[in-house]
């Protein structure tokens, strides 16, 4: 662990989309370079073409060591691996050597985390289609971090001030995510979102449980999940002494959470989580049809490492167009540089 401010070693996400450009606008922030020496991980060449397509008037270093990273004023260091051919790299489409880039960037940035090089990562996104054209059978970056960690007890996070989200599972179909809620997993999830809500600065979290079913179950009219696990989850949490309400139905859950009733909400699978997340972090312009603001981020809670991330996608159709916003980016950064310092008090 560094003695100085945190070092960040920030992915580039696959180089064919705006992963290369919210990085690099990102850590030109002097904010950033106030709370944490920042090291971008990926082609150092992809990352020179990102600033010349910005318009940026900065240095890009690659170095290969981790004591070369120096974070000089108007220079940017990257930690070159050297894998993207400029010529044959086109924004907005799904390769596999964009995919096999973006998966030797976050392999590496995994890498120096564990060797205690770096105090904290920050994943650019990635294209799921890209990565498994390339060889690497990943439903997503948590599932790679949780296999190179040897991680067998983790979750996903989201947050978005104090809206936060946490998933019994994430990257599985429906079918088989209504097959994974179970008792256990719930328990263990109510755990991980309590020790991350006091590590936020939470001290006594209220945390609320949604229900599988619509109305959850309506007392066993449309399922009986709620009955056989859920409730049980939430007995056994309670007596554990935890701050559970539950389980709430869906659609009064998370406005509720909205409205500040609890500090923290228990998704029972990916969609029913990320949409009102997005919903409330993602601001469109409606004039111009794109994105005008993405807020919100992607902790993995569970690891030996502290993981943080965007929490949205590649985003094809803008890519090399320099209109992307670096709000989530930004966001996710300080997180990391906050839970890098609170682990090492």
């Amino acid at each position: 662990m560094s003695e100085k401010k945190p070092i960040v070693a920030i992915t580039m996400g696959d180089p064919a989309g705006i992963g290369p450009e919210i990085a690099v606008k990102a850590v030109i922030k002097q904010h950033i370079r106030s709370i944490c020496r920042p090291l971008l991980v990926g082609d150092a060449g992809v990352l020179r073409q990102t600033a010349r397509l910005l318009g940026l008037d900065i240095q890009t270093r690659a170095i290969h060591d981790i004591p070369d990273v120096l974070s000089g004023k108007d220079t940017v260091e990257v930690f070159d691996l050297e894998n993207v051919d400029l010529e044959q790299l086109i924004p907005g489409k799904i390769s596999k050597m964009a995919g096999s880039a973006a998966f030797e960037a976050v392999r590496e940035a995994i890498r120096l985390a564990m060797a205690d090089k770096v105090d904290a990562t920050v994943t650019g996104p990635i294209s799921k289609e890209s990565i498994n054209l390339a060889g690497h059978r990943f439903s997503g970056h948590t599932e790679i971090y949780a296999h190179f960690t040897g991680t067998k007890r983790y979750a996903m996070l989201l947050v978005h001030e104090n809206f936060r989200v946490i998933h019994v599972s994430t990257h599985v179909s429906l079918r088989k995510a209504c097959d994974l809620v179970r008792k256990e997993r719930i328990i263990e999830v109510i755990q991980l979102l309590d020790e991350a809500c006091r590590n936020l600065g939470v001290a006594h979290p209220k945390i609320g449980v949604a229900g599988l079913n619509p109305h959850a179950s309506d007392g066993g009219l449309f399922g009986n999940e709620e009955e056989k696990e859920i409730i049980p989850a939430i007995g056994t949490a309670r007596q554990q002494g935890y701050q559970v309400d539950g389980p709430v139905p869906a659609d009064t859950l998370f406005a509720k959470a909205a409205g500040g009733f609890y500090d923290g909400c228990v998704a029972m699978y990916h969609d029913q989580g990320h949409i009102p997340f997005k919903v409330k972090g993602f601001i469109w312009d409606e004039e111009n049809r794109r994105m005008k603001s993405v807020k919100g981020v992607n902790i993995t809670l569970g690891l030996p490492i502290v993981r943080t991330s965007v929490d949205h996608g590649t985003a094809f159709e803008i890519a090399g167009k320099g209109v992307a916003s670096p709000d989530a980016m930004i966001m996710a950064i300080e997180y990391a540089t906050k839970m890098a310092i609170n682990r090492s008090l």
